[in-house]
């Protein structure tokens, strides 16, 4: 087991999953640094270490964790080890065959759930999600990340009755290591 301070573990996102590099979000706007949430997921000392440190956000009456396709998978399975909690998956549309859900996994109709992702930016991908949830019959009012950007997401979820709960702000992260 790995002993890691907060800023210890900022450091180590920042170096593994942060990337200077161009990038184009899905609105078309350019950035020059952007966190890569699959290098996060295939470091598994990082992976776990993350999600040790997220399951003390993980509200105490939560009965479901709901990864959002696709960052928000890898993490919502480490999380759900971590804490016991079963998890579900959300897909951003329903399959177009076999089973055709949007969400798999554990049951959430009537459960406490508690949305997990990589990292909110405008919040509006949770908020849809949230939406999802709702109408499945879930009760949502947090959502977990590990890494929130100040741009505007925490506002409108909380306009929305969702508390979020991140790891990281970008803020945290050491200088140089800014991400989308």
């Amino acid at each position: 087991m790995t002993v890691t301070t907060p800023s210890a573990l900022a450091a180590r996102v920042a170096e593994t999953a942060c990337v200077r590099d161009a990038f184009t979000l899905a609105d078309g706007q350019m950035l020059d640094s952007y966190f890569d949430e699959y290098k996060l997921a295939c470091d598994p000392q990082l992976l776990h270490d993350v999600a040790d440190a997220m399951a003390a956000l993980v509200p105490e009456d939560a009965e479901v964790l709901a990864g959002i396709e696709l960052g928000g998978v890898p993490l919502v399975i480490a999380l759900s080890a971590a804490t016991g909690l079963p998890a579900a998956f959300l897909r951003r549309l329903p399959k177009r065959y076999g089973s055709k859900r949007q969400i798999e996994g554990a049951g959430v109709e009537g459960r406490r759930v508690v949305l997990v992702d990589d990292v909110v930016r405008s919040g509006g991908q949770l908020l849809a999600m949230t939406r999802i949830l709702r109408i499945a019959g879930a009760p949502v009012t947090d959502a977990l990340c590990v890494l929130e950007r100040p741009l505007g997401g925490r506002l409108l979820l909380r306009e929305h009755g969702v508390t979020l709960h991140p790891l990281l702000t970008e803020a945290d992260l050491p200088a140089g290591g800014e991400a989308s």
